[in-house]
């Protein structure tokens, strides 16, 4: 686990922030662990054992914690699976394969198989989003419903966002503050628990440094099941006007939002994603 973070110290110093943010937990959960190709995977169900499943997806540098403010009400209705992606700063294996070798969809279907889960609807967000889109476009008959929060890889990432970012953090808590409100945009104020994780691990953490492939037009047209996709207009790493035509073009069943004046960390979404989970088919 150490291979993902700059020192013991620091990889400890995540995984206690990150077990007191799950004993905050706002509803009574089960902590699993699943076998899969990459390693074991950590999972936080929650919910009625018997209702339909749905499956959570972070974004890089982050996990599981982050759905605690939205678990409460998707759990009613839903058994929630907010899944720790492997390589990322949570309890699940280390494994970093390269993005493009096709190992995530092959990882995420041992994850629902290894839960007993043929088919779920999924929520995921930034590289979440990414991953859930390529499974959803490889294995379409496994996922009933998709909602994308600012989902990276439908374009080409915005570069000089990232470089901007990059280029205050050296100036000591100061520049990592600033970069935290580049990259986040300016709910990053609002949602001060999650701007903190953020910063923690700008101090520990050996964030991804690949690029994240596009899907593909063809890869997109497989996308059938009904999508959400919501967007925040001023996104320093997502390209939203371009991710919002390719999704409008290429996939007939999406619906897209933009959000004006919002970037990469969205406002609270638990009631409209909701909303989208529970429609008539």
């Amino acid at each position: 686990m150490t291979g993902i973070y700059t020192s013991q110290a620091g990889a400890r110093a995540v995984e206690e922030t990150y077990r007191r943010l799950l004993a905050g937990w706002p509803v009574p959960a089960e902590h699993l662990r699943v076998p899969t190709r990459e390693g074991e995977t950590f999972v936080v169900a929650s919910g009625p054992p018997d209702a339909p499943p749905l499956v959570l997806l972070h974004g890089s540098g982050s996990n599981a914690s982050m759905w605690a403010p939205d678990v409460a009400a998707w759990s009613e209705r839903f058994r929630v699976y907010a899944v720790d992606v492997i390589g990322e700063p949570g309890r699940s294996a280390p494994a970093r394969p390269a993005l493009s070798s096709g190992a995530y969809p092959r990882w995420l279907g041992d994850v629902l198989d290894a839960l007993g889960v043929a088919r779920a609807a999924v929520v995921a967000v930034s590289l979440g989003g990414w991953l859930a889109l390529d499974f959803a476009t490889r294995y379409p008959e496994r996922v009933r419903r998709l909602a994308l929060l600012t989902p990276v890889g439908v374009a080409p990432a915005r570069a000089a966002g990232v470089l901007a970012a990059v280029a205050v953090k050296p100036f000591g808590a100061w520049g990592t503050r600033a970069s935290v409100r580049l990259l986040l945009g300016p709910e990053a104020r609002r949602q001060e628990a999650s701007a903190e994780f953020v910063r923690l691990l700008a101090r520990h953490y050996r964030y991804r440094m690949e690029p994240v492939p596009v899907v593909d037009d063809a890869a997109l047209r497989r996308a059938t099941m009904p999508v959400l996709a919501v967007l925040g207009a001023r996104d320093a790493l997502v390209h939203t006007p371009r991710t919002a035509r390719r999704l409008v073009r290429l996939v007939p069943s999406a619906t897209v939002r933009v959000l004006p004046g919002v970037g990469h960390l969205l406002p609270p979404q638990t009631a409209p994603v909701l909303q989208f989970l529970t429609a008539a088919a």
